[in-house]
This record gives structure tokens, C-alpha cells and sequence, in this order.
């Protein structure tokens, strides 16, 4: 037996691109680890043993897969989908609040089943693999079967996911609702079956503010105090209509009170909390998310479709006071599970907004950023040794046009932007979690 096998390696030849830190704050150069031809070695347990040249990690008797001409980076993180909307993708509606009503809530109802939300969770996962996304920070329903239902599935390839049970007592359909003493007593029991078993990580998820009355955003920061471990994820200023309807509801807190001081209010705010949107936030907003290390999920897709407003990137992203952003597609609110599209609309939404960010940028939102917005970088989003050896390959040649258009330009920037722009699950030849294939052909 030759020592690649008594250890269980496997190697991955192709062009190598992770990120070690953020170049949005220290430059592409500091930032981007890029190897023209690399080689990923994987351990038996799926993890990373290295990622360097090809000519410095080959071994004898170490099988390896050749993915030559295809780059192989960290698999994408979307940090704000929902599993239960993926039967209503590309729902005719007009804005959010009637978009809620006519479409995600009477399909959520049907989560009440639990085959039915095995069926879709099934359906969901394999989305997210064909587009390789490997981690996604998901919104079950406020059914305690939705949320078993999705991580058994989550469970059965290993995935990481994190994710919760929905919780809203006020503002929705009879069978979405339940109650502050249901909604702890249910949580709390999820946490303890799921959270941090295996791959899975819970997050605390009240759907937004006008859903939960106070009692519940109390029992909510409750919960927060008792379990500090997990995560919460919710939505924050995604329409106009929406902040007049929490001003409406909640403006006898405070004077002036913005959407951001409800959540902050009832102490969810800090690191593990990522909130989705934000199209409308004010500056004041967004310092007092960067003091607290609140992160922020950018959903262009949706905030497109739904015609909510484009996110003020550079603003988000200033220097002096940089949130931590992340990118996400919002499936069903967005109408693609593709990471890659969500680059695409997000690129054209900060170029629109004063200019756009460059490939480098875009891919680090995507894998890096999106594990350094859960909390999870020390497990997932880079190619470091010792990480869970989460990849997608992608073929930045996968269609006629893509390839004649790298035709003459063929550098690394080409090659991303290309795939941001014309690539989507056509461009994902292969995802793998930890070392195993979950999609695609070897």
C-alpha cells in the first residue's frame, strides 16, 4: 500500500482560487490565493490536507481527478434562501407584502405535511448542488416537520447548512401562525436535536418585525441569551411599504425610531445574526450593524423581481465602516438558485448604485464572505488546511459563447467575469462536500 492510500487522499488537478482574507479591505493581491495549476488534496475524513501547485503536491500512488481547464474554488455560500418557496420560483406578483400574501404563504401552509416538505427538501438540495452551492442559511416554515424534514435530507449527504423553524404570531394566515410560548417550546426543542449535530446549525427565524408581536421578539432575545451558540437570521428593510408598516407597529419604542432599533431593541443584533436586504438602511443603520457585527445578506435577484430597490453597495462596503457583507439568491422572493446569476445582478445593482466590483471581489462575497457573514470561516469558504473540503468546479468555457469569448482573452479576471456574467448551473460541472461527488460527473 503506497502512502496515499494508507492515508485515504485524493487529489483534484485544475486551477485553484479561494481566498484568505478580504480584498475589499486589504486588496486582491493580500487577499487571493490563485494557482494556474493546483492541485486540492483531500483527506479520508473530507478534509483539506492542501492546495498548492501541481508540481509541488503530486504523490505517487495519490489518485487523482483532472479538472485541467476547469477552476476549482470553495463551494458558494448563500446566506438567505427559502427552502419552501421553491415550488412558487418565478411566482407572478407585484411587490413583497402582496407577493407574501398571494404566493409564499399559501404555500408555505402546505409545509404542515411532512412528506411534502421531504419532497421539496429533496428537490431543494439538488438545486443548490447543480448550482454549487455547498451552504445556505435557510428559512424552514413555522411547521417544526419543515425544519426535520430538511435537515434529515441535509443530513443524509452531509451537508452544512444552517437553518430554522419560522416563527410569526401576528400579520399571517391561522396555519403560519403560532405563539410566543409555542414558538420557544419548539425552537428550543430543534435546537436540541439539531444544532450542531453532524454538519447542521440552527438558527433562530422570525420571518421580519411586523409578524412577531413584542411578546415574541422578547421570548426571541430569550432565546438568544439561553442558546448563544446558534444563529438568528430575519429580513430588515427590504420594501418602503414594509418600514412604514414597522414604524407603524413599533414606533412607540423610541423617537425616530428606524426598522434596525426593533430587532436591536429585543437584542438580536451581534455576531451570528445575519439580516437580509437592507435595500432602505440609513447610515445610522448601518454603523450600529458594524459596531455590533450584525452581517447583511445581499439579494439582488430579488430585490430586482420584487422591484424593492438596489442595495448602495459601496456604501455598505465603506472602509471606515464596513458591514459584513455577504450575497444570496432569495429563493423564492429571487428566481434562480444560481450563485453565479446572483453575481451577475449584484454586479449590475452596485454599478448602478456608483460602480461595480470586480471578479475577485464577487467571487470572495460568494465563498469567503458568505462563511465570514455566518460566522462558519473557520470550517468552510476557503481551501486552508483543515478545512471541510466543500468545492464546486466550474467550467468557465461550459457554452458555445462562453468559450469563444475567452477566445483571445483568457486571463483569471476573463474567466470570472465570464462566468458572472453568461455562466449559470451549465458552468458547475462538479459539486463536492466533503471530498464526495453530490453532483455532476468525475
Amino acid at each position: 500500500m503506497d502512502a496515499g492510500e494508507g492515508r485515504g487522499l485524493k487529489g483534484y488537478r485544475g486551477t485553484l482560487l479561494h481566498f484568505l482574507d478580504d480584498p475589499f479591505v486589504v486588496g486582491e493581491e493580500e487577499a487571493c490565493a490563485h494557482v494556474a495549476d493546483g492541485l486540492l488534496v483531500v483527506d479520508g475524513q473530507g478534509r483539506v490536507v492542501s492546495a498548492g501547485p501541481w508540481s509541488q503536491g503530486a504523490a505517487e500512488g495519490l489518485e487523482v481527478v483532472d479538472w485541467r481547464g476547469c477552476l476549482l474554488v470553495p463551494g458558494f455560500v448563500d446566506t438567505h434562501i427559502h427552502y419552501p418557496q421553491t415550488a412558487i420560483l418565478a411566482a407572478y406578483s407585484g411587490q413583497v407584502l402582496e407577493w407574501l400574501e398571494q404566493s409564499a404563504f399559501p404555500e408555505e401552509e402546505r409545509f404542515a405535511e411532512e412528506a411534502y416538505a421531504r419532497r421539496v427538501a429533496d428537490v431543494f438540495l439538488k438545486e443548490l448542488f447543480r448550482n454549487g452551492t455547498t451552504t445556505a442559511s435557510v428559512f424552514c416554515t413555522v411547521h417544526p416537520p419543515s425544519v426535520n424534514a430538511f435537515f434529515e435530507a441535509a443530513e443524509a449527504v452531509q451537508a452544512r447548512m444552517v437553518a430554522g423553524k419560522v416563527m410569526m404570531d401576528r400579520n399571517g394566515p391561522v396555519g403560519l401562525l403560532d405563539t410566543p410560548q409555542r414558538a420557544y417550546d419548539e425552537s428550543k426543542a430543534l435546537i436540541e436535536r439539531w444544532h450542531d449535530r453532524g454538519r447542521a446549525r440552527y438558527s433562530l427565524t422570525p420571518r421580519f418585525a411586523p409578524t412577531s408581536t413584542e411578546a415574541q421578539l422578547e421570548m426571541i432575545g430569550a432565546l438568544r441569551v439561553e442558546f448563544p451558540q446558534v444563529h438568528l437570521q430575519t429580513h430588515i428593510s427590504e420594501n418602503p411599504a414594509e418600514i412604514a408598516w414597522v414604524k407603524s407597529l413599533f414606533g412607540h419604542l423610541k423617537p425616530n425610531l428606524d426598522y434596525l432599533d426593533v430587532y436591536d431593541h429585543y437584542g438580536l443584533l451581534g455576531p451570528g445574526t445575519i439580516l437580509a436586504h437592507g435595500v432602505h438602511l440609513e447610515e445610522r443603520d448601518l454603523q450600529r450593524m458594524a459596531e455590533s457585527h450584525t452581517a447583511l445578506a445581499f439579494c439582488p435577484m430579488s430585490n430586482l423581481f420584487l422591484g424593492s430597490g438596489l442595495l448602495p453597495v459601496w456604501d455598505v462596503l465603506r472602509s471606515q465602516r464596513p458591514v459584513r457583507l455577504s450575497l444570496a439568491t432569495d429563493v423564492g422572493g429571487g428566481n434562480r438558485f444560481s450563485m453565479l446569476q446572483a453575481l451577475n445582478e449584484g454586479y449590475k445593482v452596485a454599478h448602478l448604485r456608483g460602480r461595480g466590483f470586480t471578479p475577485l471581489q464577487g467571487f470572495y462575497l460568494a465563498t469567503l464572505g458568505g462563511a465570514r457573514a455566518l460566522g462558519l470561516d473557520d470550517r468552510i469558504g476557503s481551501f486552508q488546511p483543515g478545512r471541510e473540503a466543500d468545492f464546486v468546479v466550474l467550467d468557465p468555457k461550459a457554452t458555445p459563447i462562453q468559450a469563444f469569448r475567452l477566445e483571445r482573452h483568457d486571463s483569471l479576471q476573463d474567466r470570472l467575469f465570464t462566468l458572472m456574467m453568461l455562466g449559470d448551473d451549465r458552468s458547475v460541472r462538479a459539486t463536492y462536500v466533503l471530498g464526495q461527488r453530490v453532483h455532476g460527473q468525475a
